[in-house]
């Protein structure tokens, strides 16, 4: 071994020593504090002998370190530690206990302590380690309070109402209690429709009452904030609890996912206001992520409009797959080089691959066919304004439909396997040139599949033989958060202090968000035989 390699060991081995020494440390007290009491308590009925005790004790260090180390209490953050790992330091005892009073039994002679010694002295052991390694969670904990008591925080407190006792709503209260940035809360009660929860405290906070008391106890407690703390909620009970806290003058906040709220940096996590997806009316619909996988995993992927809302959200998926390769085609520079920052430049070496151009442009769209062979393509190019389309339909026509038609053909010249065609439930019946160009599209792609063996659409066999491409279309409605969707229209017009305009007073909209249509998406090319044409079931409209 070089001298470099010994002393990178050496270094390696004095840092690991330097992080676990006081942790060990404390443990040997802790075992040397247990067997003395356990001594004490035997000895106050019969008389021991102080010198055995003291040997035991020295064995009883050593196999709680070697325990200790086996089952990982040296590797854990204990600032984050949870009752799990409570589990694990009393299994770690009771082994330790195990080997003990094994040696104590087979020791030659006479034992050196009573068995008595030996369970009395794992009993404390288990006391001291849990309470040397949740320290700084109980003091942390018990400052807060302290500082509470003593009127050290702000004496203008939010009052805060937490709606839902479960998971999310005991997290939040806990990081309202134990967390810098939450000194300017004060949290008087939970809300929850449990009748088992109602009566209780959860961190010493009462459940007051169900739903339908938020506003008697918003005005009875001077409640200036209710939070909406509910995880897996329907949007139908979802809106009605929001409809209940709106009779209120509280200001309304909703708990983010999960992972935002514990990736809060100011203790208390991102709360947010009521979003436009929070109020769907149903469950987003799932998929089956290993079909999907075993789509796109290994394969060669074209998207098409990939700076837009729907395009980029199929990049982000697609990429998550492990595509061998993915192609990014589309005509907006800036949009194009935001997605690449977000995924990563990393060029057609990382498997990644950014291309600036117009799908109507046959030569170079050949071109990109001809080098990266794609074998799954994604179509999200298209121009969706209706006003502008109205407008300019001549501009309608040529980037949906022949921009469709050239892509739709190149791929099936060049054999790819499925062609996936993004449509707009406004292809129903169209009343606009927007609708019906997407129409023409869908007719297009439909009859590019009924006709077996042929794969090129402009009536010339490929050179790939057998079935050909499969093509299919998605539909769906309005997309939250994509930039065709009326959402963002409703939105400004909110802002501005109304009216909300719609084209008719029996209108009726339904809408999704951007992630799962784009997972529908991907399902589709999952599942599809060719020629199909595959609806969502958009649940109640809003």
């Amino acid at each position: 071994m070089s001298a470099a390699n010994s002393r990178t060991l050496w270094q390696r081995a004095l840092r690991w020593a330097r992080r676990i020494a006081p942790l060990a440390s404390l443990d040997a007290l802790v075992v040397a504090v247990s067997l003395l009491l356990a001594w004490s308590a035997r000895a106050a009925t019969t008389p021991l002998a102080f010198q055995p005790v003291l040997l035991f004790g020295a064995a009883a260090v050593g196999v709680s370190w070697a325990v200790n180390y086996a089952f990982g209490l040296y590797h854990r953050l204990w600032k984050y530690a949870s009752a799990g790992e409570i589990v694990t330091i009393g299994t770690a005892v009771a082994v330790g206990t195990f080997f003990l009073l094994a040696g104590d039994l087979l020791w030659p002679g006479a034992r050196p302590v009573p068995l008595s010694v030996v369970l009395m002295e794992g009993l404390f052991a288990f006391v001291g380690f849990v309470s040397v390694r949740y320290r700084g969670r109980v003091w942390s904990g018990f400052r807060w309070r302290w500082r509470a008591l003593r009127g050290q925080f702000p004496s203008a407190r939010t009052r805060v109402l937490i709606v839902g006792a479960g998971e999310a709503g005991q997290l939040l209260a806990w990081r309202f209690l134990n967390h810098r940035g939450g000194e300017g809360y004060q949290v008087v009660g939970f809300v929850d429709d449990d009748p088992g929860k109602q009566g209780m405290r959860v961190h010493g906070i009462p459940v007051l009452g169900d739903r339908h008391a938020i506003p008697d106890l918003v005005a009875r407690h001077q409640v200036a904030l209710v939070i909406l703390a509910i995880y897996n909620i329907s949007g139908e009970d979802f809106r009605a609890i929001l409809e209940i806290c709106q009779e209120t003058p509280a200001a309304i906040k909703v708990l983010p996912s999960v992972f935002d709220f514990l990736s809060g940096r100011n203790g208390v996590g991102p709360l947010r206001d009521v979003r436009t997806e929070d109020l769907l009316g149903r469950k987003p619909a799932e998929i089956d992520l290993e079909a999907c996988r075993s789509l796109l995993a290994g394969k060669r992927v074209l998207v098409t409009g990939a700076a837009g809302s729907i395009g980029s959200e199929l990049c982000r998926q697609v990429a998550a797959f492990g595509p061998a390769s993915l192609v990014m085609v589309d005509n907006n520079e800036s949009g194009l080089y935001d997605l690449s920052v977000e995924l990563g430049g990393k060029g057609e070496e990382g498997g990644l691959c950014y291309v600036v151009a117009d799908v109507t442009h046959r030569g170079k769209m050949k071109a990109l066919f001809e080098r990266h062979r794609p074998q799954v393509v994604f179509h999200a190019a298209a121009y969706k304004h209706v006003p502008l389309m109205e407008a300019h339909p001549d501009e309608a026509v040529r980037v949906n439909v022949l921009g469709t038609w050239i892509v739709a053909d190149l791929a099936s010249r060049h054999g790819c396997e499925r062609f996936v065609l993004i449509s707009t439930d406004k292809a129903v019946n169209p009343s606009c040139v927007m609708g019906a160009t997407k129409r023409l599209c869908e007719m297009l792609i439909t009859t590019a599949d009924e006709r077996p063996g042929t794969a090129a659409i402009g009536g010339q066999p490929s050179a790939v033989g057998g079935r050909g491409t499969l093509f299919t279309a998605v539909r769906f409605g309005n997309v939250l958060g994509s930039r065709g969707s009326v959402v963002p229209t409703f939105e400004r017009q909110i802002e501005r202090g109304g009216p909300v305009t719609v084209t008719h007073p029996d209108m009726t909209r339904y809408f999704m968000t951007v992630q799962e249509a784009v997972s529908l998406i991907i399902q589709a090319a999952t599942f599809t035989e060719g020629g199909d044409l595959f609806m969502l079931d958009m649940g109640q409209p809003l």
